[in-house]
C-alpha cells in the first residue's frame, strides 16, 4: 500500500484515514521487521477498503491461503518465510491440498504435488501449527465469547461467530497471515456489536419435531438459510435447545457455502441468542420468515443432482469429521461391508485421538477410507472416471459437482451407510413427507 504516514496515521491516496496506535505505526515503519511491515500495509489497505478507522488486537487466527491453487500463492508464502516472517498469534491451518500422511492417493500431477508440499511447508515455517483442517474448533482452538479473531475458511468463521461467540470477519485468503502476522485485523464488521444483532426471524414450528431432532435436517437448514439470507445475520427460532455441536457445525457450513452467512444465531442454544429479543438487540426484525416442510423438502431435493440409482463412492467429514461423528458411523455401520469407496475426511488430531481410543481397524475392514489435511472436494482423490458420489454434507453436496465432476445424492449418515453396503441409493423418506 502507497501511503503517507502522518502522526500515527495511514492516509491512502483515496478514502478515509485509518488511525494507528503508536505501535502499529512503528510495524509499519518496519520495526517489526520486513515481513511485518508489508503485511501491516495490506491490513490497513484493507481497513481502508472495509471503512474501518482503526485495528483491533486479534488473539488468534485460522489460515485458509495454504490449499494449493497456483503458484502466486507459494511464492507470496515463501517471500514471508524469506523475509523472515513469523506470525504473533496463536494461528492454526486450514487443509491442503495433499495428505501428508498418504500422498500416494492424491492424482496431481507432479509440478501441483511439489508446489501444494512448498506451500503447506512455508506456513509451518511462518510459525504456524500445522492441523490441517477446516475445523479447528475440534483441535482445541476455541476462542471464547467476544474475543477477536482473524480466522479464514467459511464453516470454520460461521462456528467461530455463531457457536463460540467469538469475533472475525471471513478473512481471505493471504489477508489472514497479513493478521496473523500483525496480531490485527480492521475494526469493521462482524468484530462490531451493531453488525452482530439478527434482522431476520426465521420460526421453525411448522417443522416436525422428529425431523428437528434428526442429524440430517441440519445442513438442509443451513442451505436454505445461506440462499435465502446471504450475509444477512438471522436468529432460528423453535430449534431443540440441546442441538450437538456436530449439527451446528452442519448447519454453518452449509449455510456459508449456499450464501455469505458468517454468523447465525438459535435462539436459546448460541451464546449471543438467549432469546429472539437478545439476538434482536431489542429491535424489530426487517423480516420474518415461516420455515414451511414444502421449503425445506425443497431444498433438500436440490442438495442432489442424482436421482435413485447406482452409486460410485459415498465422501462424509466436511467440515472434517469429529470423534463423535465416528462413533456414530462405527454404530450404524456394523458388520457390513461397503461395496463402493467410503471416504471419511477428518483432521489428524481426531484421527490420532480415534487410534488411541476405539481404533480405526473396524472401520477399515469395511472399506472405510480415512482422508486426512485435504477433504476429496479439494484435491484430486475420486476415481477420475466421475459417476454418482452420495454425502451427508450440505457443502460437499453443494461444492462436489462443479470441483470433482461428479454428480451428487444428498442423504443421512444412516442413508449413506446402507447406500454403501448396497452399492445403490437408499433413503428414508419418510422423515420428509
Amino acid at each position: 500500500m502507497s501511503g503517507i504516514r502522518i502522526a500515527g496515521c495511514l492516509i491512502a491516496r483515496e478514502g478515509n484515514v485509518v488511525r494507528l496506535t503508536t505501535e502499529e505505526t512503528a510495524m509499519a515503519n518496519g520495526a517489526a521487521g520486513e515481513a511485518a511491515t508489508m503485511a501491516m500495509r495490506i491490513v490497513v489497505e484493507m481497513a481502508r477498503l472495509m471503512g474501518a478507522e482503526e485495528l483491533i488486537p486479534i488473539s488468534s487466527a485460522h489460515i485458509d491461503g495454504c490449499l494449493y491453487h497456483g503458484d502466486g500463492g507459494v511464492e507470496f508464502a515463501e517471500r514471508l518465510v524469506a523475509m523472515n516472517g513469523r506470525v504473533s498469534v496463536p494461528t492454526t491451518l486450514n487443509v491442503g491440498a495433499l495428505d501428508l500422511l498418504a500422498p500416494q492417493r492424491i492424482r496431481s500431477s507432479p509440478h501441483d504435488t511439489a508446489m501444494a508440499r512448498r506451500l503447506m511447508s512455508a506456513y509451518v515455517e511462518l510459525g504456524c501449527r500445522p492441523t490441517w483442517t477446516c475445523a479447528p474448533y475440534q483441535v482445541g482452538h476455541r476462542p471464547g465469547l467476544g474475543e477477536h479473531v482473524a480466522w479464514g475458511e467459511s464453516n470454520a468463521v460461521a462456528f467461530a461467530n455463531s457457536v463460540l461467540g467469538a469475533r472475525t470477519n471471513r478473512c481471505g485468503d493471504f489477508f489472514d497471515i497479513c493478521c496473523a502476522l500483525t496480531g490485527r485485523a480492521p475494526l469493521a464488521g462482524l468484530h462490531l456489536d451493531v453488525n452482530r444483532r439478527a434482522t431476520v426471524v426465521v420460526d421453525t414450528k411448522a417443522i416436525s419435531p422428529r425431523l428437528k431432532h434428526t442429524a440430517v435436517f441440519y445442513p438442509v437448514l443451513g442451505t436454505w438459510l445461506g440462499a435465502t439470507c446471504g450475509s444477512e445475520v438471522a436468529v432460528i427460532d423453535g430449534l431443540p435447545t440441546d442441538l450437538p455441536e456436530d449439527w451446528l457445525k452442519a448447519l454453518g457450513a452449509a449455510a456459508s457455502s449456499s450464501g455469505a452467512v458468517g454468523l447465525f444465531h438459535v435462539a436459546g442454544v448460541t451464546p449471543e441468542a438467549p432469546n429472539v429479543r437478545t439476538a434482536l438487540a431489542g429491535q424489530a426484525p426487517l423480516r420474518n420468515v415461516l420455515l414451511t416442510p414444502q421449503m425445506v423438502r425443497a431444498t433438500r431435493d436440490r442438495l442432489s443432482t442424482a436421482g435413485s440409482g447406482r452409486i460410485d463412492a459415498v465422501a462424509v467429514g466436511s467440515p472434517h469429521f469429529s470423534l463423535q461423528e465416528f462413533a456414530e458411523l462405527e454404530r450404524l455401520s456394523g458388520a457390513r461391508k461397503f461395496s463402493v469407496p467410503f471416504y471419511v475426511c477428518t483432521g489428524r488430531d481426531v484421527l490420532e485421538q480415534l487410534e488411541s481410543t476405539t481404533g480405526t481397524a473396524g472401520l477399515r475392514e469395511r472399506g472405510v477410507e480415512i482422508v486426512v489435511d485435504t477433504c476429496v472436494v479439494v484435491t484430486p482423490i475420486l476415481a477420475s472416471s466421475g459417476g454418482v458420489l452420495m454425502t451427508c454434507s450440505g457443502k460437499f453436496a453443494h461444492y462436489t459437482p462443479a470441483n470433482t465432476g461428479y454428480e451428487v445424492v444428498y442423504g443421512s449418515l444412516e442413508d449413506c451407510v446402507a447406500s454403501a453396503a448396497a452399492g445403490r441409493v437408499i433413503r428414508d423418506e419418510s422423515l420428509w413427507s
